[in-house]
């Protein structure tokens, strides 16, 4: 009995980092959608990224809280709490961007902005795939791969935008506001590439 209450602990670890790692994809969607069509149903939007970045809280206190109930873990008990924290670490970026968008009273959307939220959901994707994996420690090379080549698009993206802001006649206020946005969104690029990081080593570490 004893036995099956551990597979089944197990089972429920690899289901919260899926489910963290679907949040993510669906809170990128989100923001794609909210500067593909701003400004209609920003404040929805808006909203909506404010709900999945509290389910993104929420499934990592699950985790923790599982991680503190448990004796016997699936892999190593700090790289399970560093896994929850970096997938945890995408939503908060993306909410912060998203928030900064609606409260600086931006006018439009950069076309660099909207490839960076691309990116993102891409990432996103990626990376879901790859914690797929994470149970009988699958090989996910290829989505580690795509995704770190997605990140240097997104690096690529932030720069063109930042240099676009001081390369004409800007308003100053406009240039601050911007290079933070793009500042954020790059950040959540960042915290995709970690999380690939992450679990990378865990991969690594347990085959």
């Amino acid at each position: 009995m004893a036995r099956l209450s551990l597979v089944s602990q197990k089972r429920e670890f690899f289901d919260l980092y899926n489910r963290a790692a679907a949040n993510n994809v669906a809170i990128a969607e989100r923001l794609v959608e909210l500067l593909e069509g701003f400004p209609h149903r920003a404040d929805d939007l808006v909203r909506d990224v404010k709900e999945l970045e509290h389910e993104g809280d929420r499934l990592t206190h699950e985790v923790v809280d599982l991680l503190n109930r448990t004796f016997v873990t699936p892999f190593d008990r700090d790289d399970m709490y560093r896994l929850a924290g970096a997938l945890d670490d995408i939503c908060d970026h993306v909410d912060e961007a998203a928030g900064r968008v609606l409260s600086y009273g931006v006018d439009e959307i950069r076309e660099q902005a909207r490839g960076q939220a691309q990116v993102i959901c891409r990432a996103a994707g990626k990376l879901a795939e790859a914690v797929r994996g994470l149970e009988g420690f699958k090989e996910s090379r290829r989505e580690l791969i795509e995704l770190r080549e997605l990140e240097d698009e997104g690096d690529r993206l932030a720069h063109d935008g930042v240099s676009s802001l001081f390369s004409g006649n800007v308003d100053p206020l406009t240039v601050i506001r911007w290079k933070d946005i793009h500042d954020c969104l790059e950040e959540a690029v960042d915290a995709c590439e970690n999380a690939a990081d992450v679990l990378e080593a865990i991969l690594v570490k347990n085959r």
